[in-house]
């Protein structure tokens, strides 16, 4: 029983690793199945086995993404004891992390709109959003930002972000544009602290 776990377990990981490559690469619509598939060595009934569909496979992959933008998020926030420092490391670990190359095109264009987006904010708000919330939250127990409405105040950030990763992500972009983005990201959440 335990080695059929651990052998379903590894049929999963390499697919959706597979998966992953193939959606970062062609996008979901190009994306074939059986391409998936052979790569993975596996057959189609193993995919099936595991997910109901190409869209169910897609969405455990966009999970992952966001399960690993999250970490990264997590661990580069960490990296600083300054709460304000933290917030931003976090916020900058975002843009980076949703930009990159493997993670842009499921996060950002195709996961909105293959899974719909009410089930992708729900990813979100359950990912970088939930780390965006603890933090600002903590700042506010700490008397470290002004006082304002907690939930206002994580949707305008999590926005911001997001429409700023969508717009780096594009191909017409300046090439010093993630250099000021930085800048302005720095800025804009130093104006969020309490004035002694």
């Amino acid at each position: 029983m335990k080695r059929s776990k651990e052998e379903a377990a590894e049929t999963i990981r390499k697919l959706m690793e597979v998966a992953r490559s193939h959606f970062a690469e062609h996008g979901y619509a190009e994306a074939a199945l059986e391409s998936i598939v052979q790569e993975a060595g596996l057959t189609r009934g193993a995919v099936y086995h595991h997910f109901r569909s190409k869209k169910d496979l897609f969405r455990a992959v966009l999970a992952d993404v966001q399960q690993d933008v999250a970490e990264r998020v997590e661990s580069e926030a960490a990296t600083s004891e300054e709460m304000g420092e933290q917030l931003y490391l976090g916020c900058r670990a975002f843009i980076l992390a949703a930009i990159e190359e493997r993670n842009r095109r499921i996060l950002l264009i195709d996961g909105p709109a293959i899974v719909g987006w009410e089930a992708w904010r729900e990813m979100d708000r359950h990912h970088s959003m939930r780390l965006l919330r603890e933090q600002l939250g903590l700042m506010q127990e700490h008397g470290y930002v002004r006082p304002m409405p907690l939930d206002a105040l994580v949707h305008f950030i999590s926005g911001g972000l997001n429409e700023t990763a969508l717009w780096l992500a594009g191909a017409s972009v300046e090439p010093d544009a993630q250099e000021e983005t930085m800048k302005m990201l720095a800025f804009l959440l130093d104006g969020l602290k309490k004035q002694s």
